[in-house]
């Protein structure tokens, strides 16, 4: 008897598996291969459940907080909202990937460490990830640009003028700035 399907015997009983479809992914430039269960998991469960990629933050799981912000070709994206079927040849970055080609912080994360931005943590990949998409588009925002870019991310400290000064910040560094 042939099946289309694996098959594997257990016990002298011929058990039909399901297929197995895998799906690739493009995160923080390497090629990640996972199942492909033809669902729309949200990325951010298979980042951080799949791949134990935990720097993406689950917040609200409804798109509102910001905490499980990443950029999907280079826009900030909230992950709990994307399904994880629509990104095949689609370019993911997280907060992992953020980190520069020498092996450096982020002019981001330096200034939200410079700051003293974190209190409990659980926002700052998201901020920080909703700030570099800012700064990718903007080098050089206005105070109104921050606050209008950052508005959608939630904090739970209320650190909200460290975000913006941190920001400010990282903006003068990465245009060669010291302040």
């Amino acid at each position: 008897m042939e099946f289309s399907y694996p098959a594997k015997r257990i016990l002298g009983i011929l058990l039909v598996t399901e297929r197995e479809h895998i799906m690739e992914l493009s995160i923080n430039g390497t090629r990640v291969t996972i199942a492909d269960n033809g669902d729309s998991r949200p990325l951010v469960l298979v980042l951080r459940d799949e791949l134990n990629m935990t720097g993406t933050k689950f917040g609200c799981g409804a798109g509102i907080c910001g905490a499980c912000t990443v950029h999907v070709d280079g826009v900030a994206t909230r992950s709990c909202q994307t399904p994880v079927n629509q990104l095949v040849g689609k370019q993911i970055t997280t907060i992992e990937g953020l980190t520069l080609a020498d092996g450096t912080s982020h002019p981001l994360q330096q200034a939200f460490i410079e700051h003293q931005v974190p209190q409990c943590g659980w926002c700052m990949s998201g901020q920080i990830m909703t700030a570099a998409a800012l700064l990718n588009t903007n080098a050089n925002p206005t105070r109104d640009d921050i606050v209008t870019a950052m508005d959608s991310n939630y904090c739970r400290c209320g650190t909200y003028h460290r975000i913006r000064n941190a920001v400010a910040h990282a903006a003068s560094l990465k245009n060669g700035g010291t302040e």
